[in-house]
């Protein structure tokens, strides 16, 4: 049955407008981006076979652009258009952190770094310069690595620090396993960059260890 053949109280559009997207389910949110499904498979089937395909809504968003084509019922226009919206989205984050106001929460500064970094392959160590106000500066990816870590070097990060007369920093590197606890070394590396930061006073404010679920924060844990 065509999704135009529903109640009305039931099709995603109608659902949205008058529910809001909380209401919606993953599918049904996902059928509104593809528009249309494929002979005898509404939007909503179609997209209920891509959640299944590819295992949740995450890894569909996160696939390569041959692993999405290869899906049936997509192709490139969609996966340009995906990538347009992830790109949104990012951008959206970085609105509230790049504008000349102190950063209002570290809440703002992890969903910043987790939408940057989450979804890389390879582990990548990244940091957000800030001023004397904690607005931000900058954002830098200072160091890539294998799924396995990054080799971080205090030198750089103090150099990058200086570069962009930074009064304080964020630091966060991903964990392409998933996993986002703190491992000895992230421990370790953590104090070394606060003891060579220190040095030229600058402010190492969090380190940031994102995983798939949520960043776990070393200040919070007291290791910062």
């Amino acid at each position: 049955m065509a999704i135009s053949d529903w109640p009305a109280a039931e099709r995603p559009r109608e659902k949205l407008a008058d529910r809001g997207p909380e209401a919606l389910t993953d599918a049904e949110l996902l059928a509104i981006f593809l528009r249309t499904g494929t002979p005898g498979r509404s939007a909503v089937d179609l997209a209920r076979d891509l959640l299944d395909r590819f295992g949740g809504l995450r890894p569909l968003l996160g696939a390569n652009e041959a692993a999405f084509c290869a899906a049936p019922g997509l192709g490139q226009a969609k996966y340009l258009q995906l990538q347009a919206v992830t790109e949104m989205t990012r951008r959206f984050l970085a609105e509230g952190l790049f504008r000349d106001e102190p950063i209002e929460s570290a809440a703002a500064a992890r969903d910043y770094l987790t939408a940057r970094l989450r979804e890389r392959p390879r582990e990548v160590f990244a940091a957000l310069f800030l001023d004397t106000r904690h607005r931000v500066v900058a954002f830098e990816e200072l160091f890539q690595g294998t799924v396995d870590g990054a080799a971080v070097h205090p030198r750089e990060v103090v150099k990058r620090a200086l570069h962009h007369n930074a009064a304080a920093t964020i630091i966060a590197h991903n964990h392409p396993s998933g996993v986002a606890e703190p491992s000895a070394e992230d421990e370790r590396i953590t104090e070394r960059l606060r003891q060579a930061l220190e040095l030229v006073e600058v402010r190492l404010l969090d380190h940031f260890v994102i995983g798939d679920g949520a960043a776990v924060s070393l200040a919070q844990r007291g290791m910062v």
